[in-house]
């Protein structure tokens, strides 16, 4: 799991994103899916891991930036224009440094085909940048990129912190039948990706090569709950839900499905004890 190490502790990138999750929107930390689940389809091996950002741990790996970059794109969020189509596309995460603190202000450049597969080289159309806020996320709304021969689908980007290198790479589509021809593909830049109705949500977090001083270690906890508590993984709370834990009772501060590193004790982002 994700959000766990092999010994079983919470992470502590979980319990940052849990963090972060009280003061701003972010489905995937909300949904009860780890940030970095990958989507399998069947028969497909598990793919080796995008760097959790856990305790050194590599950055998220370049990639080469292709024919099709242009400076000087728009400042925007959206891509999406009068007459756009294709099937909708949100991508949304954070940029995280070498000890899994949050990147504000940081630089993301987006660029990628059309529902057709070509690219917009006279103009700006699905090309364009923004910055992350200051918890460090990012939310990009687009659409699904076409396909063109010798490449799987694919989105660009390059990442920059203030006044740090920037990162050129790539991100990839779960269950796309060229990721297993295209020479330039890597697993380890899987987007975690689910359908959202007649569109898709997917979700990526951005690992730096950015030193930073550590933040606090997590507290070890147990993958069991203890006898007598009445939190439960799998539950959907609301804000306003009381629960037991281990003795103590807990309010709800933020709603989110509960999982296992994210008890009322680790995350008081999510839970204060009453």
């Amino acid at each position: 799991m994700d959000n766990e190490t092999s010994t079983g502790h919470v992470t502590r990138k979980a319990v940052l994103r849990a963090a972060l999750a009280a003061g701003i929107a972010a489905p995937t930390v909300l949904m009860g899916v780890p940030a970095l689940a990958r989507t399998l389809t069947a028969g497909e091996a598990a793919p080796p891991l995008t760097p959790e950002c856990d305790d050194g741990d590599d950055p998220t790996v370049p990639q080469t930036e292709g024919p099709y970059f242009k400076p000087n794109s728009p400042l925007r969020n959206s891509l999406l224009e009068s007459g756009t189509t294709g099937v909708r596309l949100t991508v949304s995460g954070y940029v995280f440094g070498l000890a899994c603190r949050p990147i504000a202000g940081a630089l993301l450049d987006f660029w990628q085909a059309d529902t057709n597969g070509a690219y917009d080289n006279t103009g700006f159309r699905f090309r364009g940048h923004q910055f992350t806020d200051a918890q460090g996320a990012f939310k990009l709304t687009t659409i699904v990129p076409g396909l063109y021969p010798g490449r799987t689908r694919h989105l660009h980007v390059k990442v920059q912190a203030p006044g740090r290198p920037v990162l050129t790479s790539q991100l990839y589509f779960p269950g796309e039948p060229r990721n297993n021809t295209d020479t330039i593909f890597d697993a380890r830049l899987l987007m975690s990706v689910r359908d959202a109705g007649a569109a898709k949500e997917a979700a990526f977090d951005f690992v730096l090569n950015v030193p930073q001083n550590p933040g606090p270690s997590p507290t070890a906890t147990p993958t069991t709950q203890p006898p007598g508590g009445s939190w439960t993984a799998g539950t959907a709370y609301r804000a306003g839900d009381r629960v037991t834990y281990g003795g103590p009772a807990y309010v709800c501060l933020q709603a989110h499905t509960g999982q296992a590193g994210w008890e009322p004790p680790n995350v008081p982002a999510l839970w204060r004890a009453v």
